[in-house]
């Protein structure tokens, strides 16, 4: 009997089948930008509504997050991590989101499973404001376990030249205004799978401060800061945005301030949540959490002194929480200080 790709392992019946299956969630994404749809070698996008366009990419994966999905067999939120970890970089330019491309490497691949990944990707994209605009599902049989897949994503964005936020502009007594994360989002995750495992905590206990199992709140997607990013850039002069990802506050502010300028962030002026001092226990010191963790601040703005009260009014007024968490100062170093 010849063999086939299957008998290889390999099912491209199944990758299309269930793309199939949600074309219409798809298009519901896309504007008339798009030319030509998903299914095509290459995605097409006219690019229109700019004056002096520059293009902004961003490229990034969920991390050892997948991990945790993996243990839980749940894959319904990785997806918006992944979206999440891309758009949320480009928007720190100002740029205006565009599209989403998706890399999902497997070994074998399992229809639910898949299902509720590409799902999560398409909720992160409305989240996001993105068109996707297409993908690849690599399907390789023995390079995964069973059961365990990677993922990858690419996000692209435009601003004009003259909207493009690279932090020139910031200056000396210049506040700091924090949006809230949603959790530990989609950085330490190999510490949070050290602890895990120092401290013998189960992913499937009920902890009621978390408001569910802990593995819930650690699997909680990343907040994705489109809409909050517009909206800040209608009531306040925004001179930096920072993403605070891996490294924390201290390693992420100082990537959109300009030479000669450090920050103090002052310690008490936002809620952290709880799932961070729960999972560090007395096993991490806090200076090493804010140096992984966003600690409960996602996003960071920079606005002119004695602009960040009215900037967190006019957020809370449209029903986004927000804090005035630090200012801007000399430094020659560029050191962001937590204290």
């Amino acid at each position: 009997m010849p063999i086939t790709y299957q008998d290889a392992g390999v099912s491209i019946d199944l990758a299309d089948q269930t793309i199939e299956r949600l074309q219409t969630r798809m298009k519901g994404l896309h504007g008339p930008e798009v030319l030509g749809g998903i299914g095509g070698f290459a995605g097409l996008y006219h690019l229109t509504g700019f004056k002096d366009p520059v293009l902004v990419s961003g490229t990034d994966g969920v991390g050892t997050k997948l991990k945790l999905a993996f243990a839980m067999d749940k894959h319904d939120t990785v997806g918006i991590d992944l979206v999440a970890m891309c758009v949320n970089d480009i928007v720190v330019t100002g740029a205006t989101p565009l599209f989403f491309l998706d890399y999902l490497a497997t070994g074998k691949l399992q229809a639910g499973q898949f299902q509720a990944i590409l799902e999560g990707i398409l909720e992160g994209c409305r989240q996001g404001r993105l068109a996707l605009l297409g993908g690849e599902t690599a399907e390789m049989p023995g390079m995964y376990p069973p059961g365990e897949y990677d993922l990858a994503g690419f996000a692209v964005g435009c601003v004009d030249r003259s909207a493009l936020l690279d932090g020139r502009h910031v200056k000396v007594g210049d506040e700091v205004v924090g949006l809230p994360s949603s959790g530990v989002h989609s950085n330490g995750y190999s510490l949070v799978r050290k602890l895990l495992e120092v401290r013998g905590l189960d992913l499937g206990a009920h902890v009621p401060e978390l408001g569910g199992t802990l593995g819930e709140a650690l699997l909680r997607p990343t907040r994705i800061y489109v809409p909050q990013v517009e909206l800040l850039r209608r009531v306040a002069e925004v001179r930096a945005l920072a993403h605070i990802t891996g490294a924390g506050i201290p390693g992420n502010l100082p990537r959109v301030l300009p030479d000669g300028c450090g920050a103090i962030v002052q310690k008490g002026t936002w809620p952290v949540p709880p799932v961070f001092p729960y999972l560090a226990g007395d096993q991490v010191d806090e200076a090493e959490l804010f140096r992984t963790f966003n600690m409960g601040l996602g996003f960071l703005a920079v606005v002119p002194a004695g602009q960040g009260d009215a900037t967190v009014k006019a957020l809370a007024a449209a029903g986004e929480a927000a804090y005035v968490v630090g200012e801007i100062v000399a430094d020659p170093a560029k050191e962001v200080r937590v204290v």
